[in-house]
């Protein structure tokens, strides 16, 4: 397909494009948008957790009927968990990591016109932005949104008459996930068709850059894994809706016994679990492989160890699907069962490790350029080895019993999860706006998000391991009930204004993108000296990605401050710069990397 020059009208460059950087903003702009209803739920919650007796009029124009006098009641504060849960999993880290970025980068990566199928693409946005509109919708319905937690367990799930929460707000909830899956499975194996079929002349696998090997595995995982939650989720709705009994047996609510037998809520658990764990690294891995090339453009050299990132990149793909039961050590699983699940969960600290070993070493010695893209990464691997370490203690059956559905599993997925892939997000973003929107961001401003947010995500979740250890369970509206806690209530409220702070701080991000799409310093074709392709195709968009031919490869991506002579300790650069584009034929006799 050739550069096309019809006019294009704003239906079809808007809303029934084709073009993958078009699809791109679309699920970027829209994750975002959820992100901020997430993010303000998580504000909401944590006040009512570190002032419980306090009365807040932001409570009450915010969910009016279902608070008494800017207090929370228990159900709505379960369902704003609930839903705070489900938006930032899988409506923003999803759409701002995969969604955003495989459609961005995938095709210009690996020298591609457009994804392999066009229409797929948009249809796979277009249920995205449906199930997001479902979503939002449940937040509205009489008896209130969904609330089981964002893991949705039955039996609160399985009857509409368990609590307020458990009506139609559910019924939406799972609606709009079959559809949210049904967008994922489409994107991924479009995703996988394009990087096996249309790589362009010269493009190796093992010339890919790490960006699209991460996106490339992740598609993998979701084609594996996401059927199983969809199968779960239609077996609950059948539970629900048409008297089947999969996850129900010898149910009684408020002495009345239902005819339920022979089902097992344990059988969700571990359908829910098969796709719940993969879905870390679903929206891990594609910010590794962000931070990857972010790391080696701007310590401007190769990245250490190109083989091993990818051999870890497709261990810890393997290890996630034959790990879900480590969620489960207190479910009544099998004691010898929980062991080999202890022995696969720690043995994926293997490949977690060689990536964080590898990216320190690429950093080591650098000629580091601290931009905002670099910081948010760097960020990226602090909070990812932090997190990970506590991993070891939640995937050890012995040691997990005692910290189980306690603060202590909060923090340490939202560390190694969700501040981890948010801070790869926010790394992509800075990196290729210019690629994205022809103007560059904001650096002041850049700066003051990252110190602001990284303060205040340890602030949050660094003291949340202390007050887990000591025992605070999490999804409680109030902990004034237990005498025990009295103590830690200060800790609350630290936590607290860390959280309002950070939430705050997002403003600056959110301003500086929008004022920057059309207030931006012009970028310039390649603005950080990259070598991949995308940093070769014009700034301005054409639909096609480069005009006439497209380009050949010659090298792999890393060729950072390649010397003509290796032994050679002073800037004797190849070709006088301290980078070397992929489409830079070899010189004679020089080696390829």
């Amino acid at each position: 397909m050739s550069e096309h020059h019809h006019k294009e009208t704003f239906v079809t460059k808007y809303i029934f494009t084709q073009d993958h950087k078009m699809i791109s903003k679309q699920f970027l702009v829209t994750g975002m948008f959820m992100g901020i209803i997430g993010v303000f739920m998580s504000m909401l919650f944590r006040m009512q957790i570190a002032w419980p007796e306090t009365s807040f009029s932001i409570i009450e124009a915010f969910l009016g009927h279902h608070q008494t006098d800017g207090i929370m009641n228990p159900d709505i504060y379960l369902a704003i968990v609930t839903i705070h849960g489900t938006i930032m999993v899988f409506f923003v880290l999803t759409a701002g990591l995969s969604g955003t970025f495989s459609n961005l980068l995938i095709p210009l990566q690996i020298g591609a016109r457009d994804m392999a199928s066009g229409f797929l693409n948009m249809v796979s946005y277009w249920l995205f932005f449906l199930s997001s509109i479902i979503m939002v919708i449940s937040l509205f319905v009489e008896a209130g949104p969904a609330s089981a937690g964002w893991t949705v367990y039955p039996p609160l799930s399985a009857l509409p008459q368990a609590i307020p929460g458990s009506g139609a707000g559910m019924t939406l909830w799972l609606v709009s996930m079959a559809i949210f899956i049904a967008s994922s499975l489409i994107g991924s194996l479009n995703y996988i068709v394009t990087v096996f079929n249309l790589r362009t002349k010269g493009m190796k696998m093992t010339r890919l850059p790490l960006t699209i090997w991460a996106f490339f595995v992740t598609a993998i995982i979701g084609v594996v894994s996401f059927p199983v939650l969809l199968s779960a989720s239609l077996l609950l709705i059948f539970d629900r809706s048409f008297g089947t009994s999969f996850y129900l047996s010898d149910i009684f609510i408020s002495g009345e016994v239902l005819h339920y037998q022979g089902g097992s809520p344990v059988l969700y658990e571990h359908l829910f679990w098969f796709l719940g764990h993969p879905e870390v690294y679903i929206v891990l891995l594609p910010a590794l492989g962000i931070t990857s090339e972010i790391i080696s453009t701007n310590s401007r050299k190769p990245i250490f160890g190109y083989r091993a990132m990818i051999g870890s990149i497709i261990a810890i793909a393997f290890l996630s699907t034959i790990v879900w039961g480590h969620h489960m050590f207190i479910s009544g699983m099998n004691p010898f069962l929980g062991s080999v699940f202890t022995f696969t969960t720690l043995l994926i600290a293997i490949p977690s490790a060689v990536k964080g070993f590898n990216y320190i070493t690429t950093l080591w010695k650098g000629n580091l350029q601290l931009n905002p893209a670099m910081l948010f990464s760097i960020g990226l691997v602090s909070t990812f080895i932090t997190g990970g370490l506590t991993g070891l203690v939640l995937g050890d059956s012995a040691l997990d019993i005692n910290v189980h559905d306690t603060y202590f599993v909060v923090a340490h997925f939202h560390l190694v999860m969700g501040v981890s892939a948010i801070f790869g997000m926010y790394a992509g973003i800075y990196h290729w706006f210019p690629k994205m929107y022809g103007r560059m961001m904001n650096k002041t401003l850049g700066y003051w998000h990252f110190w602001i947010t990284i303060i205040c995500a340890y602030g949050v979740f660094w003291p949340m391991h202390f007050i887990g250890l000591a025992g605070l369970p999490r999804r409680y509206y109030t902990n004034t009930n237990f005498p025990m806690f009295d103590d830690l209530a200060d800790i609350n409220v630290v936590i607290t204004l860390f959280a309002l702070v950070g939430g705050i701080a997002q403003i600056i991000f959110i301003a500086n993108f929008f004022i920057s799409i059309y207030r931006g310093q012009k970028a310039t074709k390649n603005p950080w000296n990259s070598n991949t392709l995308e940093w070769t195709t014009p700034v301005e968009h054409i639909h096609g990605n480069w005009p006439g031919k497209l380009p050949e490869v010659h090298r792999w991506a890393y060729d950072y401050s390649k010397r003509v002579d290796a032994k050679d300790d002073d800037s004797d650069y190849l070709h006088g710069q301290d980078f070397v584009l992929q489409t830079t034929p070899l010189l004679e006799g020089e080696e390829p990397s």
